[in-house]
């Protein structure tokens, strides 16, 4: 039994968590009524996934589709909060605690055996740890479909989080069900989702770029300038080793982008010679290392094995390497590793202050300026993928709502 159970503390939980408009709670309340009469059950009882597809079916023929999504969001939100009423949360004992740890050195293992990012291990690992205190620290063989529903339905509900976040949680609790857990994480469908709002990119004017680029000076100023004139990703320009510049055809080759792909862009004519100065510069660097006996740079997947030497030779090595050696973070051998992505980030941040920009500006916005001067240029939408690595062109169309030019001619009665 559910104790103090009503329509009356359902409807508390919808106006304490704001999981929907004020306004809306009594029609979602009435969904959740109309359903438990249809099927002839009390509030106290248990219901199935296949009552909810019956209920939803029926009222398919004499109700309009807003009315039928509004119906199953209401029932996912009563079934989330029935969840949280039933749920025992057994306290944490050491034994679960061992298994839960090992099941993070396992996840780590097998994400590195799959080469991903260490900032992908980073974030997998957090959401694992934030799905294990939500899950009070239950043995994890006892672990199924069901509570990756309710945890999912928590960030949607009482955490807010946004859609790209829930979907984030998704992708580590799916990877770690999958190749860690080995189970089937079964039916999501009841999942409450987390409202997917369409927000326009920040974009700069040519001359906003310009002003940036101004405050800036020395090794960050190329690596802005690269980012815009390349559309580049802040991971992708900190990350270019001397063998992805190819001067001879004007291109930058971009190595296990977004979903592990590479792509070719442009390189800018204009930053060619201070480019190649800024290699001379790293060679030196480099030399140094060598006569040293420092260890070579890391290498991607299984290369540093097949071709122990390769770390130690030229074209393998960082374009914008950092000023230090440190330790690898996952190997723990000292080399020297690329700069760290704060270094541009807060350089843009506090160039575009000083240009006195008042919108709010990332390194990523200079990739959103590069596809818009583009598209603002006249060159096909096609193209512009391409060169911003997307898997797909309703992604770049995004940039046609914020190109101030050849949108079909229109312009504006006032300037007529």
């Amino acid at each position: 039994m559910f104790k103090g159970q009503s329509m009356d503390s359902f409807k508390s939980f919808l106006v304490a968590r704001k999981s929907v408009p004020e306004k809306r709670i009594p029609y979602y309340v009435n969904w959740v009524r109309r359903f438990q009469d249809t099927i002839g059950k009390r509030p106290d009882d248990p219901f199935t996934d296949d009552e909810v597809r019956q209920f939803l079916k029926g009222m398919e023929l004499h109700h309009e589709e807003w009315q039928v999504k509004q119906a199953k969001e209401a029932l996912d939100l009563y079934r989330f909060y029935r969840w949280r009423l039933l749920q025992d949360r057994p306290a944490e004992d050491g034994d679960n605690l061992k298994a839960w740890q090992e099941m993070g050195r396992e996840l780590v293992r097998l994400l590195r055996l799959k080469h991903r990012a260490l900032s992908t291990e980073k974030t997998y690992l957090s959401w694992v740890r934030d799905f294990y205190r939500f899950v009070k620290g239950i043995p994890p063989q006892t672990l199924d479909g069901g509570h990756v529903v309710a945890y999912l339905s928590h960030l949607a509900v009482e955490k807010r989080v946004s859609a790209s976040t829930q979907h984030q949680a998704f992708n580590a609790l799916l990877f770690l069900y999958r190749h860690v857990l080995e189970k089937d994480i079964g039916n999501l469908q009841e999942t409450v989702r987390a409202k997917r709002v369409r927000r326009l990119p920040v974009v700069l004017s040519r001359q906003e770029v310009l002003r940036l680029l101004d405050q800036l000076e020395g090794m960050t100023r190329l690596m802005a300038e690269l980012t815009y004139g390349c559309g580049l990703r802040v991971s992708e320009c900190i990350r270019l080793r001397v063998k992805d510049i190819d001067f001879e055809r004007g291109a930058v080759i971009v190595r296990a982008g977004k979903g592990d792909k590479d792509r070719m862009t442009v390189l800018p004519e204009s930053l060619k010679p201070r480019l190649r100065e800024h290699l001379d510069t790293v060679r030196e660097i480099y030399e140094r290392d060598r006569a040293a006996g420092a260890d070579g740079v890391f290498l991607p997947d299984a290369l540093e094995r097949k071709y122990p030497h390769a770390g130690k030779e030229w074209p393998w090595q960082w374009v914008f390497p950092s000023r230090d050696l440190s330790a690898d973070p996952r190997t723990k051998i000292i080399r020297r590793h690329h700069v760290h992505l704060n270094t541009l980030q807060k350089a843009v941040k506090t160039a575009a202050q000083k240009a006195g920009i008042e919108k709010r500006v990332t390194v990523h916005t200079l990739r959103h300026s590069f596809a818009t001067h583009l598209l603002e240029q006249g060159y096909d939408i096609r193209t512009i993928q391409e060169l911003l690595g997307h898997s797909h062109v309703q992604t770049t169309m995004i940039y046609t709502h914020v190109a101030t030019r050849n949108k079909l001619g229109v312009r504006s009665p006032l300037d007529i």
